[in-house]
């Protein structure tokens, strides 16, 4: 079965970083987030903070890693266009920004061509079609972002810089602070330290501008990267630098629930078919706010000029037709989960961090070895023979600290100090199948073969039979003992649809709906829809184990829709659009 099938998060060489901090002294975890993608010379590059390099693919689907020492390693949401025939780069500086100039990445010719006469953090640099520049930032809980003309030449600005967004969380339900917008609760002397710097006031950020016909899309992130509900929302304006008018539809790229949560600061770019996707940031934030990962998502404009992205089952399997196709009713190969909550067993495991994590769809707890050595294992019981088209497994970052050598070259980062490790690890697994639990047959393999592949995914020739599925460790990262977040299957299951859903609810206040619905008779969980009208529900939500949810993401003075939809291996049951406030 040739079909191109990616599965987020995106399964990335993400580079490690050691990070020193005084308030939770030192940690070692990847990181990669706030993604810029262009599709530049036949080839789309991705670049992210944290990598030291950047990514290129020809698909889509494969990434290779492109290291770089020629642009700055630890300088956040770097920003990569397309201006006059080469990538313009630049990234986030406390002090003047600088920009670099390539014309031919994989050569590694990035020269350094200006340093700005602006200090910017989050920057997003935009050519309209007439060849002027622009150069849009900001990153802050109190200061606004703010667009400014840049000469080519010299890439200085021209004019005042003129603010454009700031935060109104009294009216965006989604732009307020804390998972499932429920207030933070800060404790301690971290907490203290917080609430007197930040107080309970978003950061607004993550800039990014897309031209649509006569139609400016200025996009922006909020309410913070640590969070379940890190979204994009968006403005619209008749030009480069506004005056700009607040999306009701907004936030257009939103994923609160599921295995891996959080799409926001990112950019929105179009592929050599014309399709439309946006790439943004998801969170795990264990071991550090910033520990993210990277997501994809297909995307577009509605028939009213209303961007979305379709995040339904959004880190489910997708697949990526080589041609032009409908976002909304192409993406999903139809493939489902069959492992949430299965029974787990392994060859040990350290307290706290029983095999259980390992099928919990949360992608912030995990099953950790009891034994450092390679050959440790983890198998689950799927409960019935089912079909089984592509497997996930997804490794953690467990107390490398005390396992990865001390980096020499840190430099001083907003907190503390960082660096970034040069080199990949090794992520060596073997996955075997079985119908009996006795005889097994390998499926996949990269033993021995210095593989990295931390949210390794598999799509499998052809389906196959299985109840049973082992994944056995080789070589981990730094020596570390192997750990593992989600080891995830997806394929048929052979049961019935669930039944359909009816949600009822009310609005407490202007920004928050509170739902609830009856069971349906075999259901594993609910992708609740919802949005400004029957037609247009862009955004979702997806929960398990539960018949209620509050939806705090609305823009006040609106009425919004809602629709539940039951699932579980079998398939979808659409639910019915209800009008809710």
């Amino acid at each position: 079965m040739n079909v191109r099938v990616i599965c987020n998060p995106l399964d990335l060489a993400y580079r490690y970083q050691d990070v020193r901090t005084p308030f939770a002294g030192r940690s070692v975890y990847r990181e990669a987030a706030d993604p810029t993608v262009v599709f530049y010379r036949d080839r789309y590059f991705m670049f992210a903070s944290m990598t030291r390099g950047f990514w290129h693919s020809e698909d889509l689907v494969d990434w290779t890693l492109q290291p770089s020492e020629k642009i700055p390693a630890i300088d956040y949401a770097p920003d990569v266009r397309e201006v006059d025939g080469a990538l313009l780069f630049t990234a986030s500086r406390r002090t003047n920004g600088r920009f670099f100039r390539s014309v031919d990445p994989l050569a590694d010719d990035f020269e350094e061509v200006a340093s700005s006469d602006i200090a910017f953090w989050d920057p997003d640099t935009f050519q309209d079609d007439d060849g002027r520049l622009y150069l849009y930032w900001g990153c802050s809980h109190k200061e606004p972002i703010r667009g400014v003309e840049l000469d080519r030449e010299t890439l200085q600005r021209i004019g005042e810089p003129v603010p454009l967004i700031a935060a109104e969380t009294a009216t965006r339900g989604w732009e307020r602070p804390g998972d499932d917008y429920v207030p933070i609760v800060r404790r301690g002397l971290i907490g203290k330290v917080m609430d007197a710097y930040i107080g309970d006031a978003p950061f607004i950020e993550g800039a990014y501008l897309t031209r649509i016909g006569d139609r400016y899309h200025l996009q922006y992130a909020g309410p913070g990267t640590q969070f379940n509900t890190y979204a994009d929302g968006t403005y619209v304006g008749d030009g480069p630098l506004g005056p700009f008018e607040y999306d009701q539809h907004s936030p257009f790229s939103s994923k609160p629930g599921g295995f891996i949560t959080g799409a926001g600061h990112g950019s929105t770019f179009q592929d050599r078919h014309g399709n439309w996707w946006h790439a943004a940031t998801m969170r795990i934030s264990v071991n550090a706010d910033f520990e993210r990962r990277i997501g994809l998502f297909p995307a577009g404009f509605d028939e009213d000029g209303v961007l979305f992205c379709n995040q339904n089952f959004a880190d489910f399997p997708m697949q990526l037709p080589d041609r032009a196709f409908d976002p909304w009713t192409e993406a999903s190969p139809g493939w489902m989960l069959l492992s949430y909550g299965a029974a787990a067993t392994a060859s040990s495991s350290l307290a706290d961090h029983g095999p259980e994590l390992a099928t919990d769809e949360s992608v912030r707890t995990w099953w950790v070895a009891g034994d450092e050595h390679p050959g440790e294992w983890l198998q689950v019981d799927l409960g019935a023979v089912a079909s089984v088209h592509a497997l996930q497994v997804n490794l953690a970052d467990h107390d490398l600290a005390s396992h990865a050598p001390k980096r020499r070259d840190l430099a001083r980062a907003t907190f503390g100090k960082r660096a970034v490790f040069p080199d990949s690890q090794s992520t060596e697994v073997r996955i075997e199948l079985s119908t009996d639990g006795h005889e097994w047959a390998v499926v996949h393999d990269t033993i021995g073969t210095r593989a990295d592949a931390p949210h390794a995914f598999i799509v499998l020739p052809e389906r196959r039979r299985a109840r049973f599925v082992r994944v056995t460790a080789g070589a981990m990262p730094f020596g570390a003992a192997f750990a593992v977040s989600g080891l995830r299957v997806f394929g048929l299951a052979d049961v019935a649809l669930p039944e359909p859903v009816t949600v009822a609810g009310e609005r407490p206040d202007p920004r928050t709906a509170s739902l609830r619905w009856d069971a349906a008779p075999g259901a594993v969980g609910y992708n609740v829809r919802y949005g400004l009208s029957p037609d247009k529900l862009h955004h979702s939500w997806l929960v398990y184990d539960r018949t209620d949810l509050e939806v705090g993401s609305l823009n006040a003075g609106h009425a919004y829709w809602f629709a539940v939809d039951g699932f579980n291996g079998a398939g979808v049951t659409a639910g019915v659009a209800t009008r809710i406030g």
